[in-house]
């Protein structure tokens, strides 16, 4: 089993409190799980989320791998700092047409004091891998 690597405690609870009347609040992601070393989310495809073919538009699996690297990247650093994502890349492999839902899970990748990397894999409904993104975050104190 894998060793814990949060830095900051928070609850389910206390993450959807704070993505209230946010772009994770319009879009519908939900987080909905915390593991020793990975957050997993939800969100639907629906109108909010296709581009003009009816699947999902690929900036918005950019902006769900962001929050969830951004937010892992967050708890996993010490009180008395924070993160900023500096770069992020995405490989979009499977369409996933509206009406579908994905899910997607965040793992580190690589865990400095400056900087970190997080690897974020969106699945279609069938488990079907559909991105694969990495985002770049900058370590900084409060």
């Amino acid at each position: 089993m894998s060793t814990p690597i949060w830095k900051k405690s928070a609850t389910l609870e206390q993450i959807a409190g704070r993505a209230g009347n946010t772009a994770i609040s319009l879009l519908g992601i939900e987080i909905t799980e915390i593991g020793p070393d990975f957050l997993r989310a939800t969100m639907p495809v629906d109108h909010r989320h296709v581009q003009p073919w009816r699947v999902l538009h690929g900036g918005i699996s950019v902006a769900l791998s962001e929050t969830l690297g951004s937010m892992a990247c967050y708890l996993a650093v010490p009180e008395g700092f924070h993160c900023v994502g500096i770069e992020i890349n995405a490989n979009h492999i499977a369409a996933v047409p509206e009406g579908q839902g994905v899910t997607a899970e965040c793992r580190p990748f690589h865990l400095g004091r400056s900087t970190q990397v997080w690897q974020t894999e969106i699945r279609r409904a069938d488990g079907r891998l559909a991105c694969v993104s990495r985002i770049t975050c900058a370590v900084l104190p409060d």
